[in-house]
């Protein structure tokens, strides 16, 4: 990192839209970037003989890497790859150490190759990044040579202010400089933010879109995160902000591009869909029964228009190469590689000359294990080693122990061992009269980021979980309230689970000890709630009662589609739910006596 404040002075091959940048409390105006010459590639200088018709451009792709620069631990560090017997194997997989090996590999021999990435780069970060407000990871995506990325919902965790500062450079404006003599340089790579305006002034608050250049060949990038943004961060995180829709976003800056003679348009989409399988090879264009892929990604690809010839997309953490028609009715690529840069995507694009245009019918996809066998990128591990060792004082401190690995973020059933543990700590973290006198807790399962694994990520010994695990498990540091809800409140509260906008991708919050109910999957909408189950200490739920619930502060602002939840009444701000998580650790656990996983019996499921 350069201990001056200027920027790198390597050629871009990026030229950016010309978009006047608002301000937001004069720190949201995008420092120009100087446009590519055609022959400023990385891999070296270009051809000298006449080039031929078409060109193979490499595309590699990447989303949701959430500051995970270290390999994700548990079972959420690894992917399923489908074997041909029809069998799965589990395979460990991530690490910018891996990630950089893998993608410079992959590049070795192709001299027209472009890295994008599809959001959610930063944010819900393990403490190696989140601690330093994600700026190892910024440094990391540099040294991995990312040439684009859409923003993602969790680029705004911290708001607009800070994500121009990870986009231009600067020190951190509250805790500075966090190495001596080093100020932040900010990202190489242009965020793109075509449907993110400032309200007061409609203008988006970084550049819509890209046009990458080499030897006469361009390809534009739209980017765009998804327009339910607001109802997935915290209210502070996107003041004074407004999301636009993504397929009328994108249309009309590929028209803008198409008006520029930019024929060849990538859109980076935040925004994901389900595959019928979690496979990460799995066949998307199978033309079996229930194969394919479903979610939001859907519509949305058959609506943006055919200018655009491949669509990279993320926010779901889903495996996928899919071609879903496009409004002509041509198949187009969609691609998402999973998370935690355990996949990447490799997408051959042929540009025709001539036309300036993809053959679409060339496109060919695939996505690519980050596998932990291969050799590490030394310059990743210094820049781990380097962070890592001023996070350490923090990072090592123990605060608790357990007796086998208890699954959170790499759980697929809807009540998930560690949702169990963190509800149950901020219930007796809340329950005091003077605390709040909560009965019971919600959590949201977004908001369980890792695993709490058994085996030692260092010297601290296995069944040890430090305060950088915690942290991990827990990146958001939400404060916790605690609310009035009538009954019938808490029973609509648990219907906005799997109906309204969580009716196609259900989100089960995880309930404290004591509180139960039935969830009916064979039934649709929120008669998936069986109503007369829903119990607290085995006494049915009275929908005219009023009870004390303690939930995060995201929930209680009705975030991840819950705005029952903002009905509340006489809140009460209690401490974050990291320190409940860490007292609940310490007061329950020795290393003679560990916390052993909970049972997840709470709700019963119904199949």
């Amino acid at each position: 990192m350069s201990a001056t404040p200027q920027r790198p002075s390597r050629t871009r091959r990026l030229t950016l839209g010309a978009v006047a940048v608002a301000a937001t409390a004069g720190a949201l105006a995008a420092a120009a970037l100087p446009a590519g010459a055609d022959s400023g590639d990385r891999q070296g200088g270009g051809y000298h003989h006449k080039p031929s018709r078409t060109v193979d451009v490499q595309l590699l792709s990447f989303n949701d890497l959430h500051g995970n620069l270290e390999p994700p631990a548990g079972s959420a560090g690894t992917v399923t790859e489908k074997q041909a017997d029809g069998t799965s194997k589990v395979i460990p997989a991530g690490g910018v150490e891996y990630l950089a090996t893998s993608l410079r590999k992959a590049r070795e021999g192709r001299p027209y190759s472009v890295t994008a990435a599809g959001g959610d780069m930063v944010g819900a970060s393990p403490l190696l990044s989140g601690l330093f407000h994600d700026e190892p990871t910024i440094e990391a995506l540099n040294k991995l040579k990312l040439d684009v990325s859409a923003v993602g919902n969790h680029e705004f965790d911290e708001g607009a202010v800070e994500l121009a500062r990870l986009q231009n450079g600067g020190c951190h404006p509250v805790e500075g400089c966090f190495e001596e003599g080093k100020k932040f340089r900010g990202a190489d790579f242009p965020y793109l933010a075509a449907n993110v305006t400032k309200e007061k002034t409609g203008r988006p608050i970084l550049e819509p879109y890209t046009v990458w250049k080499k030897n006469g060949v361009k390809i534009g990038f739209i980017g765009v995160t998804l327009e339910g943004t607001p109802d997935i961060v915290t209210a502070n995180g996107v003041k004074g902000l407004k999301f636009h829709d993504e397929i009328e976003t994108v249309n009309k800056y590929a028209k803008k591009l198409d008006r520029m003679g930019v024929k060849s348009i990538v859109a980076l989409i935040h925004e994901g869909g389900s595959p019928a399988s979690t496979a990460y090879n799995y066949d998307c264009d199978s033309p079996g029964a229930g194969d394919g892929i479903s979610g939001p990604i859907v519509d949305i690809a058959k609506g943006i228009t055919p200018n655009v010839d491949a669509l990279v997309t993320g926010h779901t953490h889903q495996a996928y190469v899919c071609t879903v028609p496009d409004p002509s009715g041509k198949p187009r690529m969609v691609t998402s590689a999973s998370s935690y840069g355990k996949l990447y995507t490799d997408t051959t694009l042929t540009y025709d000359r001539r036309t300036k245009d993809i053959v679409r019918t060339s496109v060919k996809s695939a996505n690519h294990v980050v596998t932990r066998d291969q050799e590490k990128a030394a310059d990743m591990t210094s820049l781990i080693e380097r962070w890592n060792k001023l996070a350490a004082p923090i990072a090592n401190k123990p605060q608790g122990f357990i007796s086998a690995d208890i699954n959170g973020r790499g759980s697929t059933a809807p009540e998930k061992p560690l949702g169990d543990l963190i509800a149950d700590a901020q219930l007796e973290g809340l329950a005091p009269a003077d605390k709040g006198g909560a009965q019971l807790a919600l959590m949201n399962p977004g908001g369980i980021r890792s695993d709490l694994v058994f085996k030692a990520s260092g010297s601290e010994g296995d069944g040890v979980v430090t305060y950088g695990e915690a942290f991990t498990v827990q990146p958001f540091t939400n404060m916790m309230n605690v609310v009035d809800l009538t009954g019938a409140q808490l029973i609509t509260t648990l219907q906005q689970q799997v109906s309204g906008p969580n009716e196609a991708s259900p989100k089960i919050l995880q309930v404290s000890k004591g509180f139960t109910y039935t969830l009916d999957l064979t039934k649709a909408g929120a008669a998936r709630i069986v109503v007369d189950s829903v119990k607290l200490d085995g006494v049915a739920i009275d929908p005219a009662k009023t009870y004390r619930v303690a939930m995060n502060e995201f929930l209680a602002g009705g975030g991840d589609g819950f705005p029952v939840l903002k009905e509340h009444k006489n809140k009460l701000v209690g401490a974050s739910d990291l320190d409940l998580f860490n007292a609940y650790l310490a007061a329950h656990s020795t290393a003679s006596s560990p916390i052993a996983p909970p049972a997840a019996d709470r709700i019963t499921v119904v199949k």
